[in-house]
């Protein structure tokens, strides 16, 4: 199976998915959407309001600024990244995702970044952070002491660059992080760019 089949599969065992209790409240699961081929990775926390009525990820306000510096600091259509969810379910109340629901959920998205294999993967918001730069074991008690920086090694059996940064959302509710999440998505492009340069630049990279 191709990337795309490989990704539908494991979609059907998470719509289908009981493994915690978010499945009681949610009206949709939020597996993730993208190109399974893209060489860069978005990982959130968990579906907010707009993400579980309409079953997609950063769909509400947050979404519309992610969207905003994918294609206006990065150059590239939404559509050309892959953006997922630690979470596939969203917390009551918008709540942070807890530890069992954090541990019941991540196979699905280990799964997820295994079949895709991004070189980059771009962690917004805390637990995100916690959970990828965990695997490299590093320890991630806040996002400010980690955002903005490259770290670089192997996950799941992959060499992978991951740099952290604020959830969108928070520049929602304090817009002074928009211009330090814009310095982060400029970091972003000089990190595709200088891993591609060879290729022909950030298109060919994602």
């Amino acid at each position: 199976m191709n990337k795309k089949e490989l990704l539908e599969s494991v979609k059907k065992e998470v719509l289908s998915c009981k493994k915690c209790g978010l499945w009681k409240n949610k009206r949709n699961y939020v597996f993730g959407e993208g190109d399974p081929n893209s060489r860069i990775m978005f990982i959130g926390e968990a579906p907010g309001y707009n993400e579980d009525v309409q079953g997609r990820p950063f769909v509400g306000a947050a979404g519309k600024l992610l969207t905003f510096l994918i294609q206006n600091v990065l150059g590239v259509p939404r559509e050309k990244v892959y953006i997922t969810n630690v979470l596939k379910c969203r917390p009551p109340n918008n709540r942070d995702p807890m530890v069992d629901e954090v541990k019941a959920c991540t196979p699905y998205l280990d799964r997820q970044i295994r079949i895709i294999k991004p070189r980059l993967i771009v962690t917004l918001g805390r637990h995100s952070a916690k959970y990828v730069l965990g695997k490299l074991g590093l320890k991630v008690s806040g996002i400010t002491r980690v955002r903005g920086k490259v770290f670089e090694g192997e996950i799941l059996g992959l060499k992978v660059k991951v740099l952290p940064t604020y959830h969108p959302a928070a520049a929602l509710y304090n817009p002074g992080l928009k211009a330090t999440l814009t310095s982060d998505f400029e970091k972003i492009k000089d990190v595709l760019k200088s891993k591609e340069r060879e290729k022909g630049g950030l298109l060919s990279f994602i």
